[in-house]
């Protein structure tokens, strides 16, 4: 099995600091553990059982309390599922199969099977907008609609980034900060407290986790062109880690009903996307009148 912790100990330092943010989950929720080829998927759903299902897939190094902004304007209008993406910090299997086979889109078709859907929307974010896209590729009858935040896959990865950040987390805490701030920019001075103790699990996690060293296998124009569902991307044009410019060139090309968002000023992290992502799902996921109205 995979070690993707330094230790046990901060492994269950981890472990617990998830557990205490998932009680404060925005929405009322049911936790749910699916049994898979690559072993168990923990999976938090919240909506209604009878709105359209929605499928979030979480960045590297992370988990799905990223997502937790995002709840309150999703969850009245679909049924969320926020998985925790195996190999990642969350509380699925450790398992990390390799990312250049069909490994992780039987591990999804499990994950669907184990939840009893057929077809769903999918929102994937960087590493999850990879998963997504590998997916979509692969069983395009099965996705409803695709929502890419930064996603892997379709431009450069830029690795230079990646192993200046990696040589800062060697460095303790204030390297940890320094990586974090390259990557995703520097917080605010004054923060809510539901951020900074948000910050404060996201160090957690670097300071314990062994990340995924590997490049992400870039999508064939063939393969994008199997993107035939509704599609929506959003990328930073100061984006340090992948090339947002070549991404949005090469979706434009192959994917020509996509709907591409490209910030110039923003990076890897896309702040404020929830209300443009909820306008594009409502429009294309499923037809309006199947979408139950926010009270």
């Amino acid at each position: 099995m995979v070690k993707i912790y330094k230790s046990e100990e901060g492994a269950r330092a981890v472990r617990e600091r998830y557990e205490q943010i998932l009680k404060r989950w925005p929405a009322p929720s049911r936790h749910m553990r699916v049994p898979t080829r690559e072993g168990e998927t923990f999976v938090v759903a919240c909506g209604e059982e009878q709105a359209p299902p929605l499928l979030l897939l979480h960045g590297a190094v992370a988990n799905s309390s990223v997502w937790m902004r995002e709840i309150p304007l999703w969850a009245p209008h679909f049924r969320v599922f926020a998985v925790d993406l195996i190999g990642e910090p969350g509380l699925s299997a450790p398992s990390r199969p390799p990312l250049a086979s069909e490994a992780h889109a039987l591990w999804l078709d499990d994950v669907l099977q184990g939840l009893g859907l057929t077809r769903v929307s999918i929102a994937g974010m960087s590493l999850g907008g990879w998963l997504a896209l590998d997916y979509a590729t692969r069983r395009p009858e099965r996705v409803e609609s695709l929502v890419l935040l930064c996603p892997g896959g379709v431009g450069r990865q830029k690795i230079g980034v990646a192993l200046k950040a990696l040589a800062f987390r060697m460095c303790g805490r204030w390297g940890t900060r320094k990586a974090r701030e390259m990557i995703l920019g520097r917080a605010p001075e004054a923060l809510p407290p539901a951020l900074r103790s948000f910050l404060e699990f996201m160090a957690t996690i670097h300071e314990n986790f062994r990340p995924r060293m590997v490049k992400l296998p870039i999508f064939s124009d063939e393969a994008l062109q199997k993107l035939t569902m509704p599609v929506m991307a959003v990328v930073g044009g100061r984006d340090v880690l992948l090339d947002s410019a070549a991404t949005k060139r090469r979706l434009e090309k192959n994917v020509p009903q996509a709907e591409i968002h490209y910030l110039a000023e923003a990076g890897h992290l896309l702040p404020g996307q929830g209300q443009p992502v909820l306008d594009f799902l409502r429009r294309s996921a499923v037809p309006m009148a199947a979408i139950p109205s926010q009270r």
